[in-house]
C-alpha cells in the first residue's frame, strides 16, 4: 500500500486536488468491475473507442476517491475526490507498476511467445506451487494495461513471480520489459498470431525477445533463440547444442512419453496429453524445471498430476430456473475476483449465490484472505454463500456481514449427501473451487439436463469482434447491436449482457416480447423494437422501449395510445423505404411526416434509417449508392422541419466494411457480432458459436446394407457407421443428408449417410480410425465453418444459426 503522495511523486502527478491522506491498495481503470472503492485509485485511460474520462462520474459514484486523469475535468462533480493530473495515464499506471516491481527482489519467470504463453504460466503454476508462494498474472492479462494490473498484485510472502507478456507491434515490448524485468526468460514459440503487425517472423521475434534483456537465464526452442547473443540460454530442441535434446516420442491413447538427453545424460518424461501443442507446452515447463534443479523422478511425480487449463469462465442453464457459473478448477483470490465481476455482467435481477472451496491463496493469513473474500461478496451482492472445507467453513463467516446466509460443509461429499435441488430457484450460482475439490459433481448436480448435443457461446469471440467494427468507426459514430431472433440463435438476455456491459449503444429485436425479455434480465439500456403492433403498446411504454414507426397508420395508433397515457417526447425510430421494399415511410412522404412531428409533442424521432438491400453484392453497388442518395435526401427534408437533432443510419454488417462513407451517425451490426463474415469484408473475426454434439453408437456395415429411413444410405462398401444425437428437431437441415452435409470427428470431415432423422443423424467414419461412443462431434464451430454448412445446405449463415432448436443446451464461456 502506498499513500496517496507517494503516488503523486511516482508518476510525476501534478496535485490538482488533495482532500484526504488516502492509502492506496488497489488499482481500476473500468468503472463497471470496481471492487474496493476506498482503498482504490482510478486511472482514467483513453482508448480509441472509449475514455475513462467519461466514467468518472460511475467511478465516484461507486465511491472511488481517488483519480489520476490527464485532460480537464470538470473537478466540481467530483467534490471530495484527490485528482492527479498527468501527461499520460497508461504511462502513469505503469511507472507506477515498475516502482512496485523495484520493491521486490523475488526470481520473476517472464513468458512471451505467439501461443501458449497462459498454458505454461499456468502450468508452471501448477508444477511450482507446492514449493513457492506464487503470484501470477490473471488468466491472460498480458497487455500494457494487463502486465500494470497484474504486477500490482506482488505482496510480502511471495517468493516467485510468473508474468506473461503479449504484444501486437513493435515498440510496445520496451514497456513490458521495464515493469516486468524478467530474471528467467520463457519464449514459447512464433507463430502466425499478429501477424499484420510487423514486417517479417524476424522482426516479431526480434521485438519479443526484447523482453528478455536483464534476464540471467533465457529457455527456448533451439531454432528460436541458437543465433542470439543472451549470455545464458537453455535450448531444447534436437541438436547437438541443446542442453535438452528430445530423440524420441511415444503417443498412446492418454499420455505421451519423451525420451532424450540432458546434458548429455537419458531421461525421459511422461505427461497426461496426447496433441503437438500441449506437448511443446509441456517441453517448454520441462526445460523450466530442470533450469530450477528438479530431478527426474521429482519431475515426472509433477507432470502426473499435471491437467489441462481450463482458460474459461462456463455459463450454464441449471435446475429451477437458476444460472450456473461454473468456475471449478481454481480457488485463487485473482480468478475469484474475475469470476465476481462475470457475474456481475450476466447476471441481470437474479438473486447471487456463491459455493466456494478453501482458497489455495497463500502468503496470506487467513484472516486476511478470508476477510478480503468476504468484502467482495459483500460488494458484488452476493445473499448466499455455501462454503465447502473446514478452513473457510470456520472463518468465512467471521468477516461476512449478518444480511449474508452462510452454509457451512466440510466437504463436497457431505454437501452433496445434504443437497436438496428445491434449495436452488431462480438465482445465479457460482460454483469456485480448488481442482481437489472435485466440484465437477456438484456442477453435474444443479446443471438443468438436456441432451449432449450443446451449442456454445465464446463470450470473448462475442466482444472481441465487436472491437474489430469499433475499431473502424470514428470516435463519434454510435454503434446498434442486433440482437433479434434470439440474438441469431445464441441467447438473447446473454448476449445482450454482454453487448451492455461492453457499452455499446442501442440494442435491437424484432418483437416487443423479445425486448420486454431483455428489460426483466436487467438489461437497462435503449432498445429499440422493429416491429411493434398495437397490441404491445402498452409493453413498449411501460418497459421504455424504442419503437420503429414506418407507416402515418402506426403512427397515428401510436399517437393515440401516447396521449391516452399523458406521455410526451417518446422515442421512435424512423424508417424510410428506399428500395427494400419492406417497410418504411416513402421518401415522398417526408414532407408530410415531417410536419406532422412537429405539430405533435407526443413523439421524438430519437433516429431515422432505412435498410440496404444488397449491400454485399458488389454487382448491386449502383443500387446501394442510389439507396444511400435517396435516403440522405429524405432526411435533409426531415431535418428542416425539426427543430433538434436525431440519429441518421444506414450502415448494416456488410456495409460497415465496403461503404465507410455511410457510417454517418450510427451503425448496425447483426451477423458479423457473432463471426460470420460477409462479402467484402475485411475484419478477421472469431467465431462465437460452435455447435457440439457427441456419438450414440458406432456400427460395422456391409455392402448392400442400407442407413436411415427409406433405405436412402446404400453402403457401398464395408463401413463404419456412427450415429450422432443431433436431428432436424436440433435444426441441423434434412437437406444435408445423404453426403450432402459433413461433419468434424477426430481433424476429418466425414460425410452424412442416409437420411436426416428427427433425433440422430449418421455419418460415415470409415475414414476416421479408433472413431468410438462418447467421442466428440463437430456440427459447424472454427473447424468447419457455418458458412460452408449453409452453403451445403443451400442456404444462408443467417438461417442455420436460428433453426438451432431451444432444446438445444446453450453453454457460454468466457476465457
Amino acid at each position: 500500500m502506498y499513500s496517496i503522495e507517494t503516488i503523486a511523486e511516482v508518476i510525476g502527478a501534478r496535485v490538482i486536488r488533495q482532500v484526504s491522506n488516502s492509502t492506496i491498495a488497489h488499482l481500476a481503470y473500468d468503472s463497471r468491475s470496481i471492487s474496493f472503492a476506498a482503498s482504490s485509485i482510478f486511472f482514467a485511460i483513453r482508448t480509441k473507442r472509449q475514455d475513462g474520462h467519461r466514467f468518472l462520474g460511475q467511478a465516484y459514484q461507486k465511491g472511488i476517491r481517488n483519480f489520476v486523469v490527464d485532460q480537464d475535468i470538470d473537478e466540481t462533480a467530483l467534490p471530495e475526490a484527490n485528482i492527479l493530473r498527468v501527461h499520460s495515464s497508461v504511462k502513469a499506471l505503469q511507472q507506477l507498476a515498475v516502482f512496485h516491481r523495484e520493491q521486490f527482489t523475488i526470481p520473476v519467470i517472464g513468458i512471451t511467445g505467439s501461443n501458449g504463453k497462459t498454458v505454461v504460466k499456468e502450468w508452471l503454476y501448477q508444477l511450482l506451487q507446492e514449493d513457492h508462494h506464487i503470484v501470477r498474472s490473471p488468466k491472460s492479462y498480458n497487455s500494457q494495461i494487463g502486465v500494470a494490473m497484474s504486477l500490482w498484485q506482488m505482496k510480502e510472502g511471495h517468493d516467485l513471480a510468473i508474468f506473461e507478456a503479449g504484444i501486437s507491434q513493435p515498440g510496445e515490448m520496451d514497456a513490458l520489459e521495464e515493469m516486468i524485468r524478467p530474471t528467467l526468460g520463457v519464449l514459447t514459440n512464433i507463430g502466425s498470431a499478429h501477424d499484420e503487425g510487423f514486417s517479417s517472423t524476424e522482426q516479431k521475434l526480434e521485438e519479443k525477445l526484447k523482453l528478455f534483456r536483464r534476464a540471467d537465464v533465457v529457455i527456448g526452442e533451439e531454432k528460436w533463440i541458437s543465433n542470439t547473443a543472451f549470455k545464458k540460454k537453455f535450448m531444447w530442441g534436437q541438436g547437438s547444442d541443446c542442453r535438452l535434446r528430445v530423440v524420441g516420442m511415444e503417443r498412446e491413447s492418454d499420455h505421451t512419453v519423451l525420451k532424450g538427453y540432458y546434458l548429455d545424460y537419458p531421461t525421459q518424461l511422461t505427461m497426461p496429453f496426447t496433441d503437438d501443442a500441449s506437448i511443446q507446452n509441456a517441453i517448454t515447463c520441462w526445460s523450466v524445471l530442470l533450469v530450477l534443479d528438479y530431478n527426474e523422478q521429482d519431475i515426472n511425480a509433477r507432470f502426473r498430476r499435471l491437467h489441462q487449463v481450463d482458460m474459461r469462465l462456463e455459463m450454464k442453464q441449471g435446475i429451477n430456473g437458476c444460472v450456473i457459473i461454473n468456475d471449478s478448477y481454481s480457488a485463487d483470490l485473482t480468478s475469484f475476483h474475475m469470476a465476481l465481476h462475470f457475474m456481475n455482467s450476466q447476471q441481470g435481477s437474479q438473486k447471487k449465490t456463491a459455493i466456494l472451496s478453501d482458497f489455495m491463496e497463500t502468503g496470506k493469513t487467513g484472516r486476511e484472505l478470508y476477510g478480503t473474500i468476504a468484502e467482495s461478496l459483500a460488494q458484488h451482492g452476493v445473499g448466499r454463500v455455501i462454503a465447502i472445507g473446514k478452513n473457510i467453513s470456520e472463518m468465512l463467516p467471521r468477516f461476512l456481514p449478518e444480511e449474508i446466509r452462510v452454509d457451512r460443509f466440510d466437504s463436497t461429499r457431505e454437501f452433496i449427501d445434504q443437497m436438496k435441488t428445491s434449495a436452488f430457484q431462480q438465482e445465479t450460482i457460482l460454483v469456485k473451487g480448488a481442482r481437489v475439490f472435485n466440484f465437477e459433481s456438484v456442477v453435474q448436480l444443479l446443471e438443468k439436463k438436456l441432451h449432449q448435443t450443446v451449442l456454445e457461446i465464446n463470450l470473448n469471440a462475442l466482444a472481441a469482434n465487436l472491437k474489430s467494427y469499433q475499431h473502424i468507426l470514428q470516435p463519434r459514430t454510435r454503434l446498434m447491436a442486433m440482437v433479434k431472433a434470439f440474438a441469431y440463435g445464441s441467447g438473447g438476455v446473454e448476449i445482450a449482457s454482454v453487448l451492455q456491459y461492453n457499452q455499446v449503444d442501442y440494442l435491437a429485436v424484432a418483437y416487443t416480447d423479445e425486448a420486454v425479455e431483455l428489460r426483466r434480465s436487467g438489461i437497462h439500456m435503449p432498445i429499440m423494437v422493429m416491429n411493434m403492433e398495437p397490441s404491445s403498446f402498452a409493453a413498449i411504454t411501460d418497459h421504455q422501449l424504442q419503437p420503429v414507426i414506418y407507416s402515418f397508420k402506426l403512427l397515428e395508433e401510436f399517437d393515440e395510445h401516447l396521449r391516452n397515457q399523458a406521455l410526451t417526447d417518446f422515442p421512435v425510430h424512423i424508417e424510410v423505404e428506399t428500395g427494400m421494399n419492406r417497410l418504411g415511410f416513402a421518401t415522398t412522404e417526408m414532407e408530410k411526416l415531417g410536419e406532422w412531428l412537429v405539430a405533435n409533442e407526443t413523439i421524438r424521432a430519437e433516429s431515422v434509417f432505412t435498410h440496404l438491400a444488397a449491400s454485399d453484392d458488389e454487382a448491386q453497388d449502383e443500387f446501394t449508392r442510389m439507396q444511400a442518395g435517396a435516403f440522405l435526401a429524405a432526411v435533409d427534408v426531415l431535418d428542416k422541419h425539426l427543430n433538434y437533432p436525431f440519429i441518421r443510419h444506414i450502415g448494416n454488417t456488410a456495409a460497415i466494411t465496403r461503404f465507410p462513407e455511410y457510417h454517418l451517425d450510427m451503425v448496425r451490426v447483426g451477423i458479423g457480432l457473432y463471426g460470420v463474415e460477409t462479402a467484402g469484408s475485411s475484419l478477421d473475426l472469431e467465431p462465437v458459436a460452435t455447435l457440439r454434439s457427441t456419438i450414440s453408437q458406432v456400427k460395422r456395415l456391409k455392402a448392400g446394407d442400407t442407413v436411415s429411413y427409406n433405405r436412402s444410405g446404400v453402403i457401398k462398401e464395408d463401413s463404419v457407421i456412427a450415429t450422432v444425437r443431433i436431428g432436424y428437431a436440433d435444426g441441423y437441415s434434412r437437406r444435408l443428408g445423404n453426403g450432402v452435409g459433413k461433419m468434424w470427428v477426430r481433424g476429418k470431415l466425414v460425410p452424412v449417410t442416409g437420411t436426416v432423422c428427427m433425433d440422430m443423424t449418421m455419418i460415415d467414419v470409415t475414414s476416421v480410425p479408433g472413431v468410438e461412443e462418447g467421442d466428440e462431434v463437430i456440427v459447424f464451430g472454427a473447424e468447419l465453418s457455418v458458412q460452408q454448412l449453409a452453403e451445403w445446405a443451400g442456404t444462408i449463415p443467417y438461417e442455420i444459426l436460428t433453426s438451432v432448436s431451444q432444446r438445444v443446451k446453450r453453454v457460454y464461456f468466457q476465457e
